[in-house]
């Protein structure tokens, strides 16, 4: 039987980007913002007086601001009676959209400020696949232990698309390998985990201990897919050892293509199980020295947050300490 991808090799289509608002100095949003505030005032007063004195601003100015906005806008918005004012049909449509607009920036304004609160912020924090069962819990956990209230906004994924989330803003921090080398990102190596040759418990080589990765050289692997950081250690560690791997089947989990082996379709070159698998048996590789580094990574000259930066602060200061042992 012909052994096939385990997934189709098409690239994954990307997201439409959002409409994004091109704010020109001659558009409307340029021309209205300062004054809509202004304008509100006077509405709910109204009364240009009372609505200048609210508003610390001298009642001239406001009654000129008013004047320019009808003007510009080519809409009477208010109707005078005396020095009172009443809004007309169209100063009372015009408000319902100001008001929900302007609600809409109160909002995005609290959720900017909630989010760098230095000790209720919230941190958007990248992590792979395989570090997601044990080692990002503990790392939230002790950093929480100090900083209870910082909220985590948590994306795992393979290491190419969060680096290119941290260069479009989505990540403030991500835990990657290999450790980026990129002039717009910063990376710190923070750990090492060894990977090792999993074979099925019924393969030539299951009752050893250790094995030189060149053993393997005759036998079908089953790899992540291309673009996969562990994927590139593997083809060079496999090229290394004197070889290029034959790869039966490819994937984008490390835990499917260890179920892959327990079947017997391959062997696997990969980092240990958060819990063991029946089926398999896990090999040190003794030559080449076969580990993958794990960095952080962030966006260079990116300003941090206040909980941005106390993360990073305890992530860095766990270097040697990031993986069990």
């Amino acid at each position: 039987m012909t052994s096939a991808p385990i997934t189709a090799a098409k690239p994954k289509a990307k997201p439409a980007k959002p409409e994004v608002l091109d704010i020109e100095a001659d558009s409307w949003a340029a021309t209205l913002t300062p004054r809509l505030a202004q304008f509100v005032a006077v509405a709910r007063h109204e009364h240009v007086t009372r609505a200048a004195h609210r508003l610390a601003m001298p009642q001239s100015t406001l009654s000129r601001s008013m004047a320019r906005l009808e003007a510009d806008l080519g809409v009477a918005l208010f109707a005078r009676h005396g020095r009172t004012l009443s809004l007309t049909a169209g100063g009372r449509a015009f408000l319902a959209s100001v008001e929900r607009a302007l609600a809409e920036v109160d909002r995005a304004a609290e959720s900017v400020r909630a989010d760098a609160d230095p000790s209720g912020g919230k941190v958007a924090f990248g992590f792979l696949h395989t570090l997601g069962s044990e080692t990002v819990p503990e790392l939230i956990r002790a950093f929480r232990a100090d900083q209870p209230r910082v909220r985590f906004q948590l994306v795992q994924n393979y290491g190419e698309a969060m680096l290119e989330r941290l260069r479009s803003g989505d990540l403030d921090l991500c835990l990657t390998s290999p450790v980026p080398d990129a002039p717009d990102l910063v990376g710190r190596r923070l750990d090492e985990q060894k990977l090792r040759l999993v074979v099925p418990d019924d393969h030539r080589l299951a009752t050893r201990k250790r094995v030189r990765l060149a053993e393997a050289a005759s036998e079908l692997f089953v790899t992540l897919e291309p673009g996969y950081g562990l994927r590139r250690i593997t083809d060079t560690l496999c090229a290394e050892a004197g070889f290029t791997p034959k790869i039966a089947f490819e994937g984008e989990d490390p835990e499917t293509l260890r179920g892959l082996v327990a079947a017997g379709l391959g062997v696997g070159l990969l980092p240990p199980p958060a819990v063991p698998r029946p089926g398999v048996v896990e090999l040190t590789v003794t030559a080449p020295r076969a580990v993958r580094e794990i960095g952080v990574a962030w966006l260079e000259g990116h300003p941090d947050t206040a909980p941005v930066a106390a993360f990073k602060r305890f992530l860095l200061s766990r270097r040697g300490q990031l993986l069990p042992r």
